[in-house]
């Protein structure tokens, strides 16, 4: 987890383009928040990633997006194996067996990162993450997963640099219902997060792991959190089998495989 620099050019630069990597379009305003930097550096910069490119204001005069200088540096990615691409197929057929909206998630820095999507054919969809959407780590199922799975120093110093934020944008999520549920995630095996997030919605989520047993991304499914905790024993199965099978082999520590109690994170801080 790279410090963020206030004098560094070069990860000021990063960190605009990763501002802008979101669905929509960004005002100045919300990329100097979301870099921590002034809008007048924040201006600077995009003026030069517009004159290369990787930057591109929108026709209002106000807003900014990526530019295609930076389209092509996804389509070079594309090119090495990744693992949205391997997941394709695990995230259909469990899109079809659950019918409810299935994610893939990976780490950028203290943030998790939406790389696919797939919807089901159940009528009520959890649609408030598109591709491309950033949440800090913890805030919801499959960035939970990505977070639980650190190490126990690393998940402190994440909470560290994440709590004002939580404080300020996730009123439902303290510090200490995130620190219960990485412990109970890693006594089941899985998370369960549910009315949290968004009232009545849940997310039922699994890691996938790398070669130096790390979590690399994060499958989970999104639905109605009555619909997660009725079906446990059908998904549950079914998520492993594909998280088994896209992380490295070797690398995927031991996992409990209990089953998840149908309680609510916040019912269970409270009991502790």
């Amino acid at each position: 987890m790279a410090h963020a620099s206030d004098t560094n050019p070069a990860q000021k630069v990063c960190r605009v383009l990763r501002a802008l990597s979101t669905p929509s379009p960004m005002r100045l305003a919300d990329i100097a928040e979301a870099t921590a930097l002034n809008k007048a550096t924040v201006l600077r910069l995009l003026d030069t990633l517009a004159a290369e490119g990787f930057a591109r204001r929108d026709a209002d005069g106000r807003r900014w997006t990526l530019g295609d200088e930076a389209a092509v540096l996804g389509l070079a990615m594309q090119r090495r194996d990744h693992v949205r691409d391997r997941a394709r197929p695990w995230m259909v057929r469990l899109a079809s067996l659950s019918g409810d909206t299935v994610l893939l998630s990976t780490r950028s820095g203290v943030e998790s990162v939406c790389v696919d999507r797939e919807f089901g054919d159940y009528p009520i969809r959890a649609n408030y993450l598109d591709v491309g959407s950033r949440r800090p780590l913890g805030v919801g199922g499959g960035s939970l997963a990505l977070l639980a799975w650190l190490p126990d120093d690393e998940v402190r110093a994440v909470l560290d640099q994440l709590e004002p934020a939580l404080a300020a944008r996730y009123p439902r999520i303290s510090r200490t219902l995130l620190e219960h549920a990485v412990q109970r995630a890693r006594r089941l095996g899985h998370v369960l997060l549910l009315d949290v997030v968004v009232e009545r919605m849940g997310g039922l989520a699994v890691p996938v792991f790398g070669v130096d047993g790390r979590p690399v991304a994060a499958i989970s499914i999104a639905a109605l959190s009555d619909r997660l905790v009725s079906r446990l024993d059908l998904l549950l199965p079914a998520m492993r089998q594909a998280a088994d099978a896209l992380s490295a082999p070797g690398g995927a520590p031991p996992l409990a495989r209990g089953p998840a109690p149908a309680t609510r994170l916040d019912e269970e801080a409270t009991e502790r």
